[in-house]
This record gives structure tokens, C-alpha cells and sequence, in this order.
């Protein structure tokens, strides 16, 4: 039976980990934390910790695991470059898994846009519209960030990020892509690409019915890493096993 603790236990993730966890067999939350609650308090017996909590609690959950040699999913979103390179850094001493969207589906956008600008890019103008509800903080979105990058590795020339056109009265830039973030209403997390060319268009899209999609995510990464060497791993190496 692999033990979870679990960050963020009382949040909307927290509770659709919970559920998806009720569902299996393999593995249990031995204990939970809210945002508020002191980690370091805690030396019970857990195999993996799972952190649906906040972009500050990082060090705390870092260095928690680095002490106790524990596997570590990172499942918030909004880390800046600084946290990143913290995480990285983690990633050398403890198995660390890290990604923007736990969704299989997502990831699978991912690839699929990154064919289609290998194919189109030269050719058709990219914009990336992702939406989400009223309550998300940051913006634009990990997702739809990591979007942006696996489709400019791919690209012949380095592309040009656009966030914001009001106050450039002129006409788009061939070498850029768009990147569009809507807020509003319940929208758990909708991602398009969209490709435009000259008389056709063809747009790739997902869209998150629930949070417990991200949930089994999170939870399939916890099995996946739990008895892996120390490094830095994502989705593209737990849908590859």
C-alpha cells in the first residue's frame, strides 16, 4: 500500500484526490495538511508526498523531503523561474516529479501541437487562447506556457511571446505567437492552439470537464515515482512507461 501525504488536503484538489485515492486499491492518504498547518510536525510513516498547495509553501515542501529522502509530486502551478531552479536543484538529492497540468489529455495536446507547427509553422500564424475560472491566480497558465515552449523548440526560428496587442497598432508579426488568458465563471481549464493559414485554420483543443482528471494524474505520478532515483521527472515520462 503506497502512503500519501497530502498538501492541501481541504482545497478543491485536495478533495478530488481524496476521491480519486477512495477509488484504488494500491494507495492511501495517511495523513493530510492544509496551507496553514506546519509540515515539519509531522514524522509518521509516508511513502510519497503530493502537494496541491501554494507556490510559497515550495521551500517548506522541498526541504521537508530532502530531510526525510521522500519522493515529491509537485502539482501547483505558477512557479516562476527562481522555483524552478530551486526544484531542479531538489530534483538531484530526492525523485522529484513536476508539471503545470497532471492531465493525460493535455500532455497529449502538447505533442500533438508540437507536430502540427513542425508541419505548419512556416507557413500559418500560432495563437494559444487558454481559459479558466475567476479564481486562478496566475495567468497565463503553466499549461499554457509549457504549450508555448514545446511549440517553439520545434520551430526553425525562435518565435516572439505576445501577451498583450492593445498598444501595438500594427499589423502581427510573422515570427509570433499569441498567448490569450480568459477568466471567468467555473471554467475548470480549457487549452486551444490554433493554427492559421491562408484559407484554412485548424484549431487543437482540450478541455477539462472535472478536477479529478488532474487528481488521477497526481496520483498515478505518486505511484510512478515512488521508487525512482533521484531526478527531475514530468509527464512525458510517466505516459512513455
Amino acid at each position: 500500500m503506497l502512503k500519501i501525504l497530502l498538501l492541501g488536503c481541504n482545497g478543491r484538489m485536495g478533495q478530488a484526490v481524496s476521491r480519486v485515492v477512495s477509488e484504488r486499491d494500491n494507495v492511501e492518504i495517511t495523513v493530510g495538511f492544509d496551507i496553514k498547518d506546519n509540515l515539519s510536525d509531522f514524522n509518521g510513516e509516508i511513502d510519497v508526498v503530493v502537494d496541491f498547495s501554494h507556490v510559497d509553501n515550495l521551500p517548506a515542501v522541498l526541504g521537508y523531503c530532502q530531510r526525510h529522502k521522500l519522493p515529491v509530486v509537485l502539482a501547483v502551478t505558477g512557479y516562476d523561474n527562481t522555483a524552478l531552479a530551486k526544484i531542479t536543484e531538489a530534483a538531484k538529492s530526492i525523485p522529484v516529479f513536476q508539471s503545470s497540468n497532471m492531465s493525460l489529455g493535455a500532455n497529449l495536446l502538447m505533442d500533438l501541437a508540437a507536430k502540427a507547427a513542425t508541419v505548419l509553422g512556416e507557413q500559418f500564424d500560432i495563437e494559444i487562447v487558454e481559459r479558466h475560472h475567476g479564481g486562478k491566480l496566475d495567468a497565463p497558465s503553466g499549461t499554457a506556457l509549457d504549450i508555448y515552449n514545446r511549440v517553439a523548440e520545434v520551430l526553425p526560428e525562435s518565435p516572439q511571446l505576445q501577451h498583450d496587442r492593445s498598444k501595438n497598432r500594427k499589423r502581427r508579426n510573422r515570427n509570433e505567437i499569441g498567448l490569450h488568458a480568459v477568466r471567468g465563471g467555473t471554467i475548470v481549464g480549457d487549452h486551444d492552439v490554433i493554427f492559421a493559414g491562408y484559407d484554412e485554420v485548424l484549431e487543437i483543443r482540450h478541455s477539462a470537464q472535472s478536477r479529478d482528471i488532474f487528481a488521477a494524474g497526481a496520483v498515478s505520478a505518486a505511484e510512478f515515482i515512488a521508487n525512482k532515483p533521484s531526478g527531475l521527472y514530468g509527464m512525458r515520462e510517466l505516459v512513455n512507461v
